[in-house]
């Protein structure tokens, strides 16, 4: 009789294209926290300008781009805060060195 694996093992393991697209997602991720505090910098910078021509002043672009700074630099935290937990996790759970949860 010849010997046949357990299907334990090939669930566990990512198939070579889930893992294609996980990279993938990863690197949109990193894309999108590049991409953040400029276009935040910009669009706060795009609304101060308007208000500055609607009510006739000329500080608050510089409010607004220190506004939109400081809010993409919270998104940026917020995103490399929370890709840092998903890889923490997804290590955790390839070596097995799980929290007591964990599956047996």
């Amino acid at each position: 009789m010849p010997f046949i694996r357990s299907n334990s093992q090939a669930k566990t393991r990512p198939r070579p294209a889930a893992r294609a697209l996980a990279s993938l997602v990863e690197a949109e991720k990193m894309m999108q926290v590049a991409i953040l505090l400029p276009s935040a910098a910009f669009i706060g910078w795009l609304g101060g300008a308007w208000l500055d021509s609607v009510l006739h002043q000329s500080w608050i672009a510089v409010l607004g781009i220190l506004f939109g700074g400081i809010s993409g630099l919270v998104g940026v935290v917020r995103l490399a805060t929370s890709a840092g937990k998903k890889a923490a996790a997804s290590v955790e759970t390839e070596t097995g060195k799980g929290s007591s949860k964990s599956k047996p």
